[in-house]
């Protein structure tokens, strides 16, 4: 049974085709990027339905199913290792919010797994199965010995750390049952999962949400403070692991849609899986992080240096890399992605369709880190030199960061590349400043989100008063009540003038943050005659705004009424900002095609950002092009419009769904006309020619295979175009007797003009420092069987013409080694020549090169017999070629 065959028979099974008559509302997969301000990812299946468990908001149906996508980034390091762990695996589960308990749970679970497989289950043996329940669980081990039939020697009782569930925190829990199947005498020993978990396998964890869950305590002990009101069920199957038990295979990274990928990997390297370990963890490795980076990328995650992004790229180049050990320098990254497109696009038709996207994303980043390999490995060089030759047997934890942390360089790689130099690594350094920065970037990304705020603090003004109602789209000013009042994070009764604040609101007419859009400024007005500035909007927890901001007068009294008024010309200026940005996208995909999906945007006062995927630049005709097609429909005064629907029918009106947002059952689409239709929570205009004019400013590489537009909107357009107007008027001043469209050609020539004057000058220089190298070979002193030059040329020479002069000594010379230096806007060069005769005799110009360059306080390299390098350190000359002399004089003597 193949993996797409396990995922449609589990959504249907739930949905429609289930003995007790429980039909599941199927909710498809969440996107990977999580709506969570404490997750990078999803990591769960539940994660999605997380906030129904914690009462946040009411769940629009009692009972649900999903197949979720779900990335795990804390075992990385063991991807490959073992056969159990994998980054990206997906998730079945089944859901009830107050309905069906456990009697419902353990049937339904019973009922998928043992029907035959022409009946639409899985076949499973029942005399294969085992399950364990909470050793104080009585209920459950009753239900599945009664009503189930498992015999009773077949269910076993664990303690609180294998069959309690909680999420760590105070908050929702309860007792587990999970179901396992026995592998056979080949695979361990007798006597069940509490003996051998490795013969006993795992496939579903079935959790009775029933309990209250207190500070404090481990996974093995913590406090149950009481009931909750309404009971759940979350339950969850490990697709990927049910799929090797009905395929027969081994392990997950045998099963159909890994191996499809891992074949892949072994015919472009030619090795063959099985052979030996070595060759099999990196296979591994590139099969799991193929698949897992190839769903990130179409889930909208883009390689870059900070958070999801960094978690793309580390797995990337760690794909690259195990390739190269595996002996393959080619481009590789197209075919290992099409090979994962092609295992997994059965279950998620998107990755065919934007299969181009995907791609580009991918090929960009692989030439990015080939570049990195270069760069990486030549900084790893002149460390490893400054290590051995201060006598040091280790690498510094901060040139191995710094390898990690700037270049890219995957840490395993320095590890290997040490060793194989003779040298360790500091490993403990390297991981304390690898936490300190993921410490720093976690208290970032809190701090954005809650304001150092514990999210308790939050949830307990949600349970009491329930979510802030949004009045923004309609009004700019509402009556409301304080339903909370926060104070560095602790919440406060009162608050008096000249303190900073957070401000909770039954209603509120300020849009918070979100979906690229700034959030609205304004002011709080209490009845009591009270003052409040608000300077920012969040929203730290689903439903609940946060005002931000400082008490300009009087005292703020928790529970007060009070008059909420947003600021309406920054609200006017956002909102044409977010029109003009939806215009732009589809104008960008008209010229370029369904891949210019925005990948990112910012709306601020009249201006905007726009990010979309592409593996090189927007040709100028192209932005030209964009930008007269977005204004031409701005004088057409386009009817603006925001309707509220469902998923299905936002979807046959063509609407663009944006990569990473997580939508709900009923979505919002504005459209532009009938031109422009997108799914959108924001503000906008209410006709396109409000918004005066569109400017593109520029168009730049923000990272591998993203590219960023920014532009003006409105006035602020209008004041950049006559700034432009007057620069150009200044410009015909200076430049008299030329019109305004003359101007570009006329600069270009006189730049042409200026260049070809210094390339005069540079031959001028020349000339007379090759006429000055007949008095350089008076200064040739001799060290053993060679004869050396290690002099300092006058200023201003260029690197090619030092290649020249000292290519020009060294030819006078039988066994010659040449060093030269200059000095470049107050830069210093190198250059070292060696001839073949010097060569054999030990000296390299590379390794002369990196000596000099390191003391100069910079880096170079080259062949054995030319080089070239510099540095920051002009004053460091004479000592650099001391030390060169000095490494001379070693070889030749």
């Amino acid at each position: 049974m193949d993996s797409a065959d396990i995922r449609a028979r589990w959504l249907k099974f739930f949905e429609t085709n289930n003995s007790l008559k429980l039909p599941h509302t199927v909710v498809p997969s969440a996107s990977l990027i999580a709506d969570d301000p404490n997750l990078l990812l999803v990591n769960a299946g539940m994660v999605p339905f997380k906030p129904y468990f914690l009462g946040e908001a009411k769940p629009p149906y009692k009972r649900a199913t999903s197949v979720q996508k779900c990335v795990r980034t804390l075992d990385i390091d063991e991807v490959g290792k073992t056969t159990r762990h994998a980054s990206f695996f997906q998730m079945c589960g089944n859901f009830s919010f107050g309905d069906y308990f456990k009697e419902g749970a353990i049937a339904l679970a019973w009922e998928l797994l043992t029907k035959s497989v022409s009946s639409g289950g899985y076949g499973f043996s029942e005399d294969k199965l085992w399950v364990t329940v909470y050793q104080d669980d009585d209920e459950a081990a009753n239900i599945w010995e009664k009503q189930i039939g498992v015999p009773k020697n077949r269910i076993q009782r664990r303690g609180m750390a294998d069959n309690f569930w909680s999420m760590g925190v105070p908050g929702p829990c309860g007792p587990c049952s999970e179901i396992y199947f026995d592998r056979g005498s080949d695979y361990g020993k007798e006597g069940g999962p509490i003996v051998d978990e490795d013969r006993y396998l795992e496939i579903w964890n079935l959790v009775f949400m029933q309990n209250i869950r207190g500070e404090g305590g481990d996974k093995n002990s913590f406090p149950i403070i009481g009931e909750l009101p309404a009971k759940n069920i979350d339950t969850g199957l490990g697709l990927e692991r049910t799929a090797a038990l009905l395929q027969g295979v081994e392990n997950i990274y045998e099963i159909d849609t890994t191996k499809m990928i891992l074949d892949k990997a072994s015919e472009l390297t030619k090795t063959k899986y099985g052979k030996d370990e070595k060759t099999d963890v990196s296979l591994r490795v590139i099969a799991d992080h193929t698949r897992t980076a190839m769903m990130l990328i179409g889930d909208g995650v883009t390689p870059g240096n900070e958070g999801r992004g960094y978690v793309l790229r580390r797995m990337m180049r760690r794909t690259i890399r195990n390739m190269r050990l595996l002996g393959s320098q080619d481009l590789v990254i197209a075919e290992l992605i099409k090979s994962s497109i092609k295992a997994m696009g059965p279950q998620y038709p998107e990755l065919v369709t934007g299969g181009e996207r995907i791609l580009s994303v991918a090929q960009s980043e692989e030439d990015s880190f080939n570049q990195t390999l270069k760069s990486g490995t030549s900084i790893f060089d002149i460390a490893a030199d400054q290590s051995k030759s201060t006598k040091s047997k280790s690498l510094s934890a901060d040139t191995a960061f710094k390898l990690h942390d700037t270049y890219g360089f995957p840490f395993d790689l320095t590890l290997e590349m040490a060793r194989e130099q003779g040298l360790e690594v500091d490993e403990s350094g390297f991981k304390k400043l690898m936490n300190e920065q993921r410490d720093r970037a976690k208290a970032d990304a809190k701090a954005k989100k809650s304001g150092h705020t514990d999210l308790t603090q939050y949830r307990a003004i949600v349970d009491k008063f329930g979510s802030t109602k949004f009045l923004g789209y309609e009004n700019i000013k509402a009556e409301s009540k304080i339903t909370g009042v926060l104070v560095d994070g602790k919440a406060a009764a009162e608050v008096s003038a000249g303190s900073e604040i957070e401000v909770m609101l039954d209603r509120t007419p300020f849009y918070a943050e979100g979906g690229g859009q700034l959030a609205d400024n304004g002011v709080i007005k209490l009845a009591n005659g009270a003052v409040v500035k608000v300077e920012d909007v969040q929203t730290p927890v689903p439903g609940l705004f946060v005002h931000r901001g400082s008490v300009v007068s009087g005292v703020v009294k928790n529970g007060e009424s009070a008059s909420a008024e947003i600021d309406l010309q920054r609200r006017l200026a956002i909102s044409r900002a977010h029109t003009a940005t939806h215009m732009v996208h589809k104008a960008f995909r008209e010229a370029l095609g369904e891949t210019a999906t925005q990948a990112g945007s910012e709306n601020a006062p009249g201006r905007f950002r726009f990010d979309f995927p592409s593996t090189s630049a927007v040709p100028t005709s192209v932005l030209n092009d964009v930008e007269s097609r977005v204004n031409e429909l701005l004088i057409a005064d386009l009817q603006v419009d925001a309707q509220v629907m469902s998923q299905d029918a936002a979807k046959a009106l063509g609407a663009t769904a944006l990569f990473g947002e997580k939508y709900g059952d009923q979505v919002r689409v504005v459209s532009v006309g009938d031109w422009a239709k997108e799914l959108c929570g924001g503000t906008h205009v209410s006709r396109s020619g409000e918004l005066g004019l569109i400017k593109l400013l520029s168009e730049s590489s923000i990272g591998a295979g993203v590219r960023r537009v920014e532009a003006l909107v409105g006035h602020d357009a209008y004041k950049f175009l006559a700034r432009e107007h007057v620069l150009l008027n200044s410009l015909t001043e200076i430049i008299k007797g030329v019109r305004v469209e003359e101007l570009p050609q006329r600069i270009s020539d006189l730049i042409e003009k200026m260049r070809s004057m210094e390339k005069e000058i540079s031959a001028i220089n020349t000339a007379k420092a090759v006429t000055a190298a007949g008095d350089l070979l008076k200064k040739s002193k001799s060290t053993g069987n060679a004869s050396v030059i290690i002099e300092q040329l006058g200023n201003g020479i260029s690197g090619e013409d030092m290649r020249t002069i000292a290519l020009d000594l060294k030819g006078k010379l039988k066994t010659g080694i040449v060093v030269l230096a200059t000095i470049n806007d107050a830069k210093p060069l190198l250059v070292a020549v060696v001839s073949a005769e010097a060569i054999k005799l030990g000296v390299k110009a590379g390794e002369l090169i990196k000596l000099g360059s390191t003391i100069l306080g910079g880096g170079g390299g080259g062949k054995d017999d030319f080089a070239q390098g510099g540095g920051s350190n002009a004053d460091a000359i004479t000592k650099a070629f001391a030390e060169i002399a000095k490494h001379i004089q070693g070889k030749l003597n």
